[in-house]
C-alpha cells in the first residue's frame, strides 16, 4: 500500500504541461486489436492503467513494446479471445475490449468489469447494442460470451449517451459490410479522439462529437502512428491545485475547448483566466467565492471533476451546492473531507457546501480516482501534515502527480508501507 504525505499551506506557482489523456489512450489501445500489423502510438500516459491494458493486449498474443510515453503495439498474431478475469476485475475500461476483439474475430469472451465504486455502472448498453449487431450474447456464471457469423450494419438508439457503449459499438462495427448509426451517442473529446485514430488506421467514421455518429465497414485497416490527445481531467486537477492554494499557474499542452465547462466555474470562483490556443493561465484570488455545480455528460460540466472541484470549494466564501446526475455513489470522498474540518451535507445526489476559512491535515483514505485526487487538493492548502492512504486509486489516472505539484511549489511525497 501507498500513501501521499503532504505538509500544507503552500501556494502553487509556476508553469507546467498536460500528459496524454488516460480516458483517450484505453479505448485507442484496444482498437489496435483491429489492426493485423504494428500501431504506433505516442504521448500515453504511464499510469496503472494503461500497463494493464498492455497487459491485457499481452494475453491475446499481442507484442508490445513501451518507451516512456510511447507504446508499439503488433498485433498481427492474436490467438486468444478471452480477457482474463483478473486484468477485467481491476478497471472497468477493459469492457472496451469486447467491441475490439469481436469486429476482428466475431467471437469474444469476458467477466464483469471493476474499477472505482462510484455507482453502478452496469454494462447492459453494451450487451443490447451487441445483441442488436446480430451477436449473441451468453452470461454464465459471471463470464459474458459473446459470437456471431457476421456483425450486421445497424441503427443503435442508446437510452443514455454512455461513452463506453459507445466506443463498444464503434469498435465493433469498423469492419462491417454496411454502415452502423448510433443515435445519442457521446460526445466526450475522446470519442473524437478514437474516430481519428481509426480514421488514421483506414476506417470510415463521421459525426463523432455530435450525438450522431455513423461507420461505414471497410475491408481492412493498416499500420499507423498516433497522438494522444491531452487529458482534460488532469488539466483541470492542475488549475484547481492552483486556485485552491491561491495560487498563479500557467499550463500547457491543453485543449482549451475540452475544458471549457470548469474554466466557466473557476472565472465565476474569482480566478482570473487568460487563454491561449494551447495554454491557459490562471491566477486565483486570495479566497474563492461559492458556485453551484451540476454534473451532466460532455459538452456540460464532466462528473470526474466533481470531487476535485469540491475541494475547492470546501474553503470558498459562501454555500455551494453540486447536483451529481451522472453517478449515484460518486460522494464517498466527503467523509474524508470533512475530517480535514469541510463542512458538507448530502441529501440523495445534492452536496451542501459551506465553505470554511481552514482545512486541517488529517490521515484520510482514498476511495476512488477522482475522490482521492480531491483529497490531495484538500491537503495541499490543509494547516499541518496529511496523510493520504491507498493512493493506487489515484495512481491509476495521474502521471506524476506529486512530481508536476513539487514543481510548482507544493511538498508532497510518496510512501510505501
Amino acid at each position: 500500500m501507498s500513501s501521499y504525505i503532504i505538509e500544507g499551506g503552500k501556494k502553487l506557482v509556476g508553469e507546467t504541461f498536460v500528459s496524454g489523456s488516460k480516458n483517450a489512450s484505453l479505448p485507442i489501445m484496444a482498437a489496435s486489436v483491429l489492426n493485423k500489423g504494428v500501431t504506433k502510438l505516442y504521448n500515453v500516459p504511464n499510469i496503472h492503467d494503461t500497463q494493464m491494458m498492455i497487459e491485457i493486449l499481452k494475453s491475446l498474443g499481442c507484442k508490445v513494446k513501451k518507451n516512456q510515453n510511447k507504446v508499439v503495439i503488433d498485433s498481427k498474431n492474436i490467438t486468444k479471445f478471452e480477457i482474463p478475469e483478473n486484468l477485467m476485475h481491476q478497471m472497468r475500461s477493459s469492457v472496451i475490449f469486447a467491441g475490439a476483439i469481436l469486429g476482428r474475430y466475431k467471437k469474444a469472451t469476458f467477466s464483469y468489469p471493476g474499477g472505482c465504486d462510484i455507482g453502478a455502472r452496469p454494462i447492459d448498453l453494451h450487451l443490447k447494442a451487441f445483441e442488436k449487431l446480430g451477436i449473441t450474447v451468453h452470461q454464465n456464471f459471471g463470464k459474458i460470451i459473446c459470437n456471431t457469423e457476421e456483425i450486421i450494419p445497424t441503427e443503435i438508439n442508446l437510452d443514455f449517451p454512455s461513452v463506453g457503449a459507445t466506443e463498444n459499438i464503434m469498435l465493433a462495427s469498423v469492419l462491417t459490410k454496411g454502415t452502423t448509426t448510433i443515435i445519442n451517442a457521446a460526445m466526450e473529446p475522446e470519442i473524437v479522439d478514437l474516430q481519428n485514430f481509426l480514421n488514421r488506421m483506414g476506417a470510415k467514421i463521421e459525426g463523432a462529437g455530435s450525438n450522431v455518429i455513423k461507420i461505414t465497414g471497410v475491408i481492412n485497416l493498416k499500420d499507423v502512428s498516433y497522438n494522444i490527445m491531452p487529458d482534460r481531467i488532469e488539466a483541470g486537477t492542475l488549475l484547481c491545485s492552483a486556485a485552491i492554494t491561491g495560487g498563479e499557474i500557467t499550463l500547457k499542452k491543453v485543449n482549451v475547448n475540452h475544458i471549457a465547462p470548469l474554466l466557466e466555474k473557476l472565472t465565476e470562483a474569482g480566478c482570473k483566466i487568460q487563454i491561449k490556443t494551447d495554454e491557459v493561465k490562471l491566477k486565483a484570488q486570495k479566497r474563492l467565492k461559492a458556485v453551484n455545480i451540476k454534473t451532466m455528460p460532455y459538452p456540460g460540466f464532466p462528473t470526474d471533476m466533481q470531487a476535485i472541484m469540491a475541494a475547492c470549494l470546501c474553503i470558498a466564501s459562501g454555500t455551494s451546492v453540486i447536483v451529481e446526475n451522472i453517478f449515484e455513489n460518486r460522494y464517498k470522498y466527503t467523509g474524508e473531507l470533512s475530517k480535514m474540518g469541510a463542512k458538507i451535507n448530502i441529501e440523495g445526489k445534492t452536496a451542501i457546501i459551506k465553505g470554511t476559512r481552514k482545512l486541517y491535515g488529517s490521515k484520510v483514505k482514498a476511495t476512488d480516482l477522482r475522490g482521492g485526487a480531491s483529497l490531495v487538493l484538500a491537503g495541499l492548502v490543509a494547516k499541518g501534515t496529511t496523510k493520504v492512504e491507498n493512493i493506487e486509486y489515484i495512481l491509476r489516472g495521474y502521471e506524476n502527480l506529486e512530481e508536476k505539484l513539487n514543481n510548482l511549489g507544493a511538498e508532497i511525497y510518496m510512501i510505501k508501507e
